[in-house]
């Protein structure tokens, strides 16, 4: 199929060049600046002198080469590891936007209570149904959200809270434990 003299252009790269020896699937070539290169025959397309390029390159199954040049996307194996006691650990997000539709007209301090007072309806939903974690997402600007939030925990016996994993929520998450008194 490839004989001395042929002229090539390499598939994967902007080359052309003539064939100056032929080993197998092992071809070398003389390119079009004078270097003297080897290629696998794969990696190789002829050109006539009487078609131009366009027309070699209609000649190739381009799916075909597409798929051999494709590199499978390797399986990940890594899963999130989740402990049994985490399973439908309930989060509560304090933003602002998602307690109501439009915030138009609130002020700083009508915001920040009506975030207050929605920690505070969880907080003693999940005492009253002894859920024993839940997850207040308030983000991280500048702290007044995170700070009332402590505030207000801080006012409860047998409540311990603590940042949220770094790796799922970042640094604006607070978790809150319940410790159960057996009733």
């Amino acid at each position: 199929m490839w004989n001395k003299g042929d002229k090539v252009s390499v598939l994967d790269d902007d080359i052309n060049g003539v064939v100056v020896a032929v080993n197998g699937t092992q071809i070398t070539i003389e390119t079009e600046d004078g270097f003297v290169m080897n290629f696998g025959a794969n990696e190789l397309l002829k050109i006539n002198e009487t078609s131009n390029l366009m027309d070699a390159i209609r000649r190739i199954n381009v799916d075909e080469i597409i798929k051999e040049k494709t590199i499978p996307a390797p399986r990940s194996f890594v899963k999130e590891r989740k402990e049994k006691k985490e399973v439908g650990v309930p989060e509560f997000d304090l933003h602002i936007e998602k307690l109501v539709p439009n915030k138009r007209g609130m002020s700083n301090y009508d915001i920040l209570t009506l975030q207050a007072d929605t920690a505070k309806r969880h907080i003693e939903f999940a005492i009253r149904n002894r859920i024993p974690k839940i997850v207040f997402i308030h983000g991280v600007g500048e702290g007044v959200l995170k700070a009332e939030l402590d505030f207000l925990l801080g006012r409860y016996d047998n409540v311990s809270f603590q940042d949220a994993n770094y790796q799922k929520y970042g640094l604006g998450a607070t978790e809150v434990y319940f410790k159960q008194n057996s009733k």
